[in-house]
């Protein structure tokens, strides 16, 4: 069995959210999916991205806001998922008074040494 957690995963920090990385490509042998937790203060907003080649799941596990994927707005709240197509640009809004946090995955997984400097990921 193999367990990490948020407190010991790498993180980036990005529109006043910030991003734990518990599951990168190659971590405990996992060659096809990355998984992140990310935890989203009230007031904060993911910057517009794309995953060229990857399709994505976002899990909502806590509070609400708003998903923008493509053209389309929804809002979204706990127990909702978001499916995001390969190179679709998306991005998630927390406009309400309390925190929101969802689980991210994203297959296949992208490499955390190649990403945009903006979304590396930091050792804790």
């Amino acid at each position: 069995m193999h367990v990490t957690s948020t407190r010991e995963a790498p993180i980036n920090r990005r529109g006043g959210q910030t991003s734990a990385l518990l599951l990168a490509k190659g971590q405990f042998g996992a060659e096809q999916l990355a998984i992140t937790w990310v935890d989203c203060p009230a007031g904060s907003e993911q910057p517009i991205h794309r995953h060229p080649g990857a399709e994505q799941a976002y899990v909502i596990v806590a509070g609400h806001g708003t998903m923008i994927v493509g053209d389309e707005e929804r809002a979204v709240a706990a127990g909702t998922l978001v499916f995001i197509p390969p190179n679709t640009e998306h991005a998630i809004r927390n406009h309400g008074p309390e925190p929101l946090a969802f689980v991210s995955a994203t297959a296949p997984p992208f490499d955390p040494d190649q990403l945009d400097p903006a979304f590396r990921y930091e050792p804790r």
